[in-house]
């Protein structure tokens, strides 16, 4: 079991202008290079705010300080600067630095993951998608949290009235981030509008049962599953999103951070104890 990490910096081009990745690193592992996964962790904040620093407050950070991982975690352009395409872009640069990297970085290149929280996970889901649409990087495993992927109401959006995210802030959200699309936005946008679910990577998520995201959540693992695609989800009785971040000393948030864990490492093919 690891013990402890620290925190490396790297500026690279992203669309012809650079970007900060935050590395996360163990200070000491057990786990050979081979055996290491190395993880992109995509920030949350609706595409319009948020800050790779909220790795620190994530649950990515338990996955290098107690079991080794490596994770990278990209500054990508929010939607008020620069909207859809431009996160994406970013966050698939920095899947290639991750890939391209991984033999400095002591991860193997055939375990790279990819999850993140709320419209990080939304990313995640469109990320493996482009990933999986380009053929040029395996991904192995996906973890979007209670994901933020459709730019449509559904019955759990729309006339909410959640403390953190809510029905006003999601539309708010989805059009600053859709604003220069015209027509109908395609999947890698919306990761809901996808109809091909076949060759997704396997998936863990969770997410409460009142909030925003529950039902496009719930849907997305349905869909991969339909697909034949290996998925799960844990569902909690809260309605408070982000839960496990912002509450986590809540006895519902401990359990979520404990399951999350455990698949985490039944998908690197590992026991709590190593």
């Amino acid at each position: 079991m690891a013990r402890g990490y620290r925190t490396e910096k790297a500026i690279i081009q992203s669309d012809g202008r650079p970007m900060r990745l935050l590395i996360l690193r163990p200070k000491t592992s057990a786990k050979a290079p081979k055996d290491t996964p190395g993880i992109l962790w995509i920030h949350g904040g609706g595409y319009a705010t948020g800050m790779a620093g909220m790795i620190y407050m994530s649950r990515a950070l338990n996955l290098v300080r107690k079991y080794g991982a490596v994770v990278v975690t990209p500054e990508y352009r929010l939607a008020g600067k620069a909207p859809y395409p431009a996160a994406l872009h970013d966050c698939y640069a920095a899947l290639k630095y991750l890939k391209e990297h991984a033999g400095e970085l002591g991860v193997n290149p055939g375990k790279l993951m990819i999850g993140g929280e709320s419209a990080g996970g939304g990313l995640t889901a469109a990320l493996c998608m482009y990933a999986r649409d380009l053929g040029e990087i395996n991904i192995a495993f996906q973890m979007p949290l209670y994901p933020m992927l459709d730019d449509r109401d559904t019955d759990s959006s729309r006339d909410n009235h959640g403390i953190s995210w809510n029905t006003r802030r999601n539309h708010a959200a989805w059009k600053l981030y859709l604003r220069d699309v015209r027509g109908e936005p395609d999947a890698y946008a919306a990761p809901a509008r996808q109809t091909d679910y076949a060759d997704l990577p396997p998936c863990y998520t969770f997410v409460g049962d009142r909030e925003a995201f529950y039902c496009e959540t719930l849907t997305y693992v349905e869909n991969l599953k339909k697909a034949g695609v290996c998925a799960h989800v844990d569902v909690y009785p809260t309605g408070f999103h982000a839960f496990d971040m912002l509450l986590p000393f809540r006895k519902v948030s401990r359990r979520a951070i404990r399951a999350f864990e455990a698949r985490y490492l039944e998908a690197a093919g590992r026991s709590d104890g190593e």
